[in-house]
């Protein structure tokens, strides 16, 4: 090995990798131990030199992809509770606030899906409080590591596929995913999708690394973490399917000749070298994962009715999971633009040895395939919401980021692009300000009240400055109670007249409802009502459609109303006995 030869692999020093440098004696045996050559003195100048560089491109390498996580920590969490909480994000509070084996409880009858981020938040509420800021924090965190995650799975990317600037491709793919609007609205809300963005991101870094390297440890960690998304969201295991067409890809673009034993050093190794891609290992991988996951994959089948909410999704539906991804309706065309250019990259670009692993063959996948198959089962079953399928905003990062590296590229590798230098990035950062530009109204509004469904901070004020002692509520239909949940402490001075078991004591989210003649019986002891409905089902209140309804809003021919208040999908009507 050659003194001067202190690179990586392919030469270069600038993106903190390891350097390929032995140790030289300070002194020769035949020498006084007082005295040093000096030609091994200025071999060790330049050996610590070498080392000094090193850290330093690791310490660059690591500040561009912490940076990301940084950023989205402090523009996602400036304000993290000023928008009140709405009903998704009271049944956290309602079902995490419970002693934790009422949480337990739960499992067998009401969000089985949702059970371990229960017992998470449980630990959350304990530690620090019931803040809607303590609620949001764990979901502001994961988008945060998510972010990091991202940035590091671009730039291996990046690599493998020698573009320029590989950490540079990183950092944009992570500062991409920060400015999806859709990871602001899911980094400010007290439910699972942030943390199983995390672990999708996180798994599928995994992946690249168990693909690169074979050995057991990476694959050990990929199918825990595979586990863990699953035990959040159970829809999110569709994650493995795009997983599956990157391997199988890699295992065909990977000749014999370029295989290294699993686990052996690079540089032990031909540098077009790989180790062997193990699908068994993937697979038993998966396995343990989906083992570990079918218990509550059972649980949540039996309780399928509680997304019975969901409608068959259309065209409407595949135009409103477009403009979630793009950030808004004027990019969709923008971004299908430069993810044609990652892809096209991809195929056109064939490097020896070519990459087993691209932006193509991981993240267009990724991408694609979970929206695609629960669309598709959602024709004949209702499984599909937008959602449900937040992990794959990581890649649409990606492709992005590698798009505008194969544009600087191809700009680059012309007579003016050689002449301009730096300047070849010019069209990539005209497109990223574009980007930014048309990103800030949806960003913005993001923020606002309008953002969620509900909001259930100004419910809870309607009651609390109207509200008088000896009140009755009426929940129309049962579901409404959730308006109750954010803010409860004013509903809890009202009498729920049609409530038998309280959540809590019925170990479900929504109690369970006392019988017509009880419910009756109860009406007539009251002389004011507050009647909690939805926007959607006033007109119940008119046209009733069930034997329930018909009795609920029979009673209430005995009273007239006083006030009607609409707040977002939240209607409250107060009545008066006759």
């Amino acid at each position: 090995m050659s003194q001067g030869r202190h690179a990586g692999r392919d030469g270069r020093t600038g993106e903190g990798m390891p350097g390929d440098v032995r140790e030289v004696p300070g002194a020769d045996a035949g020498y006084d131990s007082g005295m040093v050559r000096p030609g091994l003195a200025r071999r060790g100048s330049t050996q610590q030199q070498s080392h000094r560089h090193q850290r330093q491109g690791r310490f660059a390498t690591w500040a561009a992809l912490l940076l990301p996580g940084i950023v989205l920590l402090l523009v996602d969490g400036y304000d993290l509770g000023r928008v009140s909480l709405w009903r998704d994000e009271a049944y956290t509070l309602d079902a995490a606030h419970r002693s934790l084996p009422k949480v337990l409880a739960m499992l067998p009858t009401t969000d089985a899906v949702n059970n371990l981020y229960y017992v998470f938040m449980h630990v959350v509420i304990m530690l620090l409080g019931t803040s809607a800021v303590a609620l949001r924090l764990p979901s502001l965190l994961a988008m945060a590591v998510a972010a990091v995650a991202t940035a590091a799975t671009g730039r291996r990317l990046a690599l493998s596929s020698r573009l320029p600037a590989p950490t540079l491709v990183g950092l944009l793919a992570g500062l991409l995913f920060v400015a999806a609007p859709q990871v602001t609205r899911y980094a400010q809300e007290a439910r699972a999708y942030g943390l199983v963005t995390m672990c999708a991101t996180i798994a599928t870094y995994l992946l690249l690394r168990a693909a690169a390297d074979g050995r057991w440890r990476w694959w050990a960690g990929y199918g825990a973490v595979i586990a863990l998304t699953g035990l959040l969201n159970a829809l999110a295991l569709l994650l493995v399917v795009p997983h599956a067409v990157t391997l199988l890809v890699a295992r065909a673009r990977q000749p014999r000749t370029q295989q290294r034993p699993a686990g052996s050093a690079p540089a032990e190794q031909p540098p077009d070298a790989a180790a062997p891609i193990r699908l068994g290992r993937w697979l038993a991988a998966v396995a343990a994962a989906v083992i570990v996951v079918s218990p509550v994959l059972a649980l949540g089948f039996g309780q399928r009715k509680q997304v019975s909410w969901l409608v068959t999704p259309g065209p409407r539906a595949v135009n409103h999971l477009l403009i979630a991804f793009a950030g808004s309706k004027s990019l969709i065309a923008l971004v299908a633009v430069v993810v044609l250019v990652a892809v096209l990259g991809c195929l056109a670009y064939r490097p020896r040895p070519l990459p087993l692993v691209d932006a193509a063959t991981l993240a267009l996948p990724w991408l694609v395939l979970p929206a695609a198959i629960l669309l598709t089962v959602s024709q004949i079953r209702p499984v599909y919401d937008t959602r449900y399928v937040l992990y794959s905003t990581p890649a649409l990062a990606l492709l992005i980021a590698t798009g505008l590296a194969w544009l600087t590229r191809l700009v680059a590798s012309t007579q003016i692009g050689k002449a301009a230098g730096l300047l070849s990035w010019a069209p990539a950062l005209v497109i990223l300000a574009v980007f930014a530009g048309l990103v800030l109204a949806p960003q913005r509004s993001m923020r606002l009240p309008s953002a969620r469904a509900d909001n259930l901070r100004q419910v809870s004020a309607i009651v609390a400055a109207n509200e008088h002692s000896g009140d009755a509520v009426l929940y129309l239909p049962v579901n409404k109670r959730g308006f109750s949940m954010g803010y409860p402490a004013p509903f809890r001075r009202l009498w729920d007249i049609s409530l038998a078991k309280s959540p809590v004591a019925a170990d479900n989210l929504l109690g369970t409802e006392v019988a017509v003649p009880v419910l009756r019986a109860r009406a007539a002891r009251v002389d004011r009502l507050w009647v909690v409905s939805g926007t959607s089902g006033l007109h119940m209140l008119v046209h009733p459609s069930g034997t329930e309804e018909h009795a609920d809003v029979a009673l209430l021919r005995s009273f007239h109303l006083i006030r009607r208040w609409r707040v977002a999908e939240a209607v409250l009507s107060l009545y008066a006995r006759n």
